[in-house]
């Protein structure tokens, strides 16, 4: 069990449990730090804090992770000691959570064409407060018995190239490394195998001012983590690294701490970070 994890997901997005959960489940597990990085969404940092304060056993990296589309993949940023009081960065946020709305409104309409009937208004209940996401439509297909598994939903329906797939809006990769630096938060390339040319898009955004890419991660071989090391020595970025853990399959999903983080990869970020940043973190 790794003691770090930089790629968690909370119900203020499209995890299973609240920010104040994921706080009490990695103070169980012996994490000793982690960073909250929702889909676009910053609105689980302060609750999330506010529950690290209390227990004082845990470093607290605040984070963000922002989608955008590239062809033929996806490119996520994630932004880490990002500043979660910034009205701006809030602004952007709740627009693409509002196309995550509209988005998660056409893929039902697909399924329904596929023989797949959902109702919103339980998917609307399963997201709760947080942005509706493709898991929460994968956990209405899984209640109605269409499905056997989360992963089954992605991969026979929702996917990028399955046929309930719609698409919505987002920034393109340099804006959103552009939009985390206006926000004095450090931009790291989520899991870079997502691209055909993941070398080609990390040298892209490194020019933009990113500042790392994520190395250590879920369902990654020890051979494709030394390529990504590898890319990020040769461009000197830092590396990160974690689960992208939602908690939406406790039974099959890796938990936090079930990727093989190094300790030094948190000294690596605080490095790179703005002093006052590290203020709005909570780290010991």
């Amino acid at each position: 069990m790794s003691k770090v994890d930089l790629h968690i997901h909370s119900t203020a997005s499209d995890g299973r449990y609240s920010p104040q959960e994921i706080i009490g489940k990695a103070a169980g597990l012996g994490l000793e730090t982690i960073a909250l990085a929702d889909h676009d969404s910053i609105d689980g940092i302060a609750p999330a804090l506010e529950e690290v304060r209390k227990l004082k056993r845990l470093q607290f990296i605040p984070g963000v992770e922002v989608s955008t589309d590239v062809p033929n993949g996806e490119v996520h940023v994630l932004g880490y000691f990002i500043d979660y009081t910034s009205e701006e960065l809030a602004a952007a946020l709740a627009r693409f959570r509002h196309s995550r709305e509209g988005r998660a409104q056409g893929m039902i309409d697909r399924l329904k064409e596929l023989g797949i009937n959902l109702s919103w208004e339980r998917v609307r209940e399963i997201a709760g407060d947080g942005a509706i996401g493709r898991p929460h439509i994968a956990q209405a297909m899984l209640e109605k018995g269409y499905i056997s598994s989360i992963k089954e939903a992605f991969d026979r329906y929702i996917a990028r190239d399955g046929p309930a797939y719609v698409e919505r809006e987002k920034m393109t990769p340099v804006e959103a490394v552009q939009l985390v630096l206006r926000n004095k938060g450090i931009a790291v390339m989520a899991h870079p195998f997502t691209v055909p040319e993941p070398e080609a898009m990390i040298a892209e955004l490194k020019a933009a001012g990113m500042a790392g890419i994520e190395a250590y991660y879920n369902g990654y071989t020890a051979e494709e983590i030394g390529q990504l090391i590898a890319m990020a020595r040769n461009h000197e970025l830092v590396v990160t690294g974690g689960t992208d853990y939602h908690g939406l399959d406790d039974s099959k999903e890796t938990m936090m701490g079930g990727v093989d983080v190094p300790v030094a990869v948190v000294q690596g970020l605080i490095a790179r970070a703005e002093p006052k940043m590290l203020k709005l973190a909570y780290l010991k």
